[in-house]
């Protein structure tokens, strides 16, 4: 009844472990959820003013997008990246997701998947019918590849066409990129496609984020949306970004959203006008701020000879590895982590890591946004007692989960 192509798949563990720390809660036990990655700040009041008053909206907007919104993320992007996107480049999805599973139906080719990748990546791959080469990393280069083991799969068959997903910073990493040049060199050298997947760039903890896109803007399709910056996730908007060279993806990835979700809810459209033609620059500063210190928090208390961890560097995540023997797979550890101490984590094999590499995914999300943000003044050193104030579970869930390691 159902194709074997479904059947293998499993729910997303992102969204599974919200569901299992829910229920844990509902039967009284205290979990400290460090598994589901989702920003802890309201959307502006601006923008949710905007949403309130296009309620009566209620007609079908253009399947790709409002072009007063389209007009928006173009010139926002434009002079980000100090280069020239017209609104016609812009496509409005129902979440960056939807349209990066569009884009995986209509590729036809090699998917390179560096490994830890954000875990729809390879389903989506999967359901799209394509193959996909994981590319293992290393933590001395940010869990990202090198262009030469970028280069080393392509040189297997250069008749292919390929396509390589890039997230910076990363989930579930909290990395950044900094070989974006020389990964540009190779996709231009031998013809590459790059989903540049920049959905935490807003986030990024240091002021010169780069994109891919500004070394080989011609083969870069560059993915966000509201949902990390803007604090949105449950909005569902995001867009992808097409340069003119790659028009045939665009016009298809149109005809299929044409025959699947048609268009973007027309209220929130007309509302995130305003989340890119507003001056949100205190709100961006803020938030980065705080993530900034509850990360390095993080980080600092759990860095030991029992803990290796990367000084995270933007978004929200931190990708710890036990150092111990005594469980078979990474799913086992963050079971056992779980059950003893009510810290939920997500298992590296999600992020498509060896199972028998102690490996786990740490959302230091858990704590009230706006109750953060309004507590602290702009560029305020937020030191360890507004943390242990303001961030209680994260402090509470860091030191139970640093005593566990110990007991191994």
């Amino acid at each position: 009844m159902l194709k074997n192509l479904v059947k293998d798949l499993k729910p997303s563990s992102t969204l599974l472990i919200n569901e299992t720390s829910r229920k844990l809660e509902e039967k009284g036990k205290k979990i400290y959820k460090f598994g589901f990655g989702q920003s802890p700040f309201k959307v502006p009041e601006d923008v949710v003013e905007e949403l309130k008053g296009n309620a009566h909206q209620n007609k079908y907007l253009p399947m790709q997008g409002l072009s007063e919104l389209r007009n928006a993320v173009a010139k926002y992007t434009s002079k980000k990246k100090n280069y020239d996107y017209k609104s016609d480049n812009v496509i409005i999805g129902p979440g960056s997701k939807e349209l990066m599973f569009l884009l995986h139906v209509i590729f036809d080719g090699e998917i390179i998947l560096p490994a830890p990748s954000w875990v729809s990546y390879a389903p989506q791959a999967i359901l799209g019918r394509n193959k996909i080469q994981i590319l293992k990393t290393k933590r001395e280069n940010n869990w990202f590849p090198t262009a030469s083991e970028i280069e080393e799969i392509v040189l297997k068959d250069k008749n292919k066409n390929y396509l390589l997903f890039l997230n910076s910073p990363n989930n579930p990493s909290g990395q950044i990129c900094d070989n974006l040049e020389e990964i540009a060199n190779i996709a231009k050298k031998h013809n590459l496609i790059i989903l540049s997947d920049e959905i935490y760039s807003e986030l990024s903890f240091k002021d010169n984020y780069q994109s891919i896109s500004s070394f080989c803007p011609e083969k870069t399709i560059i993915s966000t949306g509201l949902s990390k910056w803007c604090g949105a996730g449950g909005w569902r908007l995001g867009y992808f970004l097409v340069p003119d060279s790659l028009i045939e993806i665009k016009n298809m990835i149109n005809v299929l959203a044409s025959e699947t979700f048609s268009a973007v809810s027309a209220p929130i459209q007309y509302a995130a006008i305003k989340a890119y033609e507003n001056n949100h620059s205190d709100y961006i500063n803020k938030s980065r701020n705080i993530l900034s210190a509850v990360g390095n928090y993080v980080y600092e208390n759990l860095k030991s000879n029992k803990i290796l961890i990367n000084k995270p560097q933007g978004g929200f995540y931190l990708m710890p590895e036990f150092l111990n023997k005594k469980f078979n797979s990474s799913s086992e550890m963050c079971d056992s982590i779980l059950n003893d101490t009510g810290v939920a984590l997500l298992p590296g094999s999600d992020f498509g890591f060896d199972q028998k590499q102690m490996l786990a995914r740490l959302s230091f999300t858990d704590f009230d946004g706006q109750k953060f943000m309004n507590e602290i003044k702009d560029d305020e050193t937020i030191d360890f007692d507004k943390i242990s104030k303001l961030a209680p579970k994260v402090v509470e869930g860091v030191n139970k989960l640093k005593k566990w390691s110990e007991s191994i």
